[in-house]
């Protein structure tokens, strides 16, 4: 049997003492660039992805706010763990470009949350998938908007 995978790993530990901060470490551990934003994923189901990461000097940028690409790196977390809940094992997913608007000053913490509108059919021929990222501060103003394009494809035969 195969590792578990990512999904099923965020339910065996999200409700675990501890369990939220754990699955953020290993998942650092896999995709190292993302521990530069000290990420703690909050949610994950299909079609949805709430992460935070706190405002510390690794991501201040030179008038002391949060750096717009740490916050692109933030937004990149919540749609790629959106996507590992959401592609089902019979295909892979892979991101193509990111279009992203910086609409406010992040002078606190963020939270980036993925949102599909529908969950797509996954079918026998590959497509774009357009992910929308919000990220807001800690007053829950919108700091950020993305729009990550993931392109999904069904796994070849081994």
């Amino acid at each position: 049997m195969g590792s578990p995978s990512t999904y099923g790993l965020w339910r065996k530990l999200a409700a675990k003492p501890g369990g939220k901060q754990l699955f953020s470490a290993a998942m650092c551990l896999r995709v190292p660039y993302f521990g530069t934003v000290l990420p703690t994923i909050r949610d994950i189901r299909p079609g949805h992805c709430s992460v935070t990461a706190p405002k510390w000097w690794g991501v201040h940028n030179h008038i002391r706010t949060f750096h717009a690409i740490a916050a692109c790196n933030l937004a990149e977390i919540a749609m790629g763990m959106l996507a590992e809940a959401t592609v089902p094992a019979t295909h892979r997913w892979l991101p193509k470009g990111m279009e992203v608007s910086y609409v406010a000053k992040a002078e606190t913490g963020l939270r980036a949350i993925a949102e599909l509108p529908e969950i797509p059919e996954f079918g026998d021929k590959g497509f774009d998938l357009p992910v929308p990222v919000r990220i807001v501060d800690a007053r829950g103003t919108e700091v950020v908007t993305a729009t990550i394009t993931v392109w999904v494809t069904p796994r070849k035969a081994a």
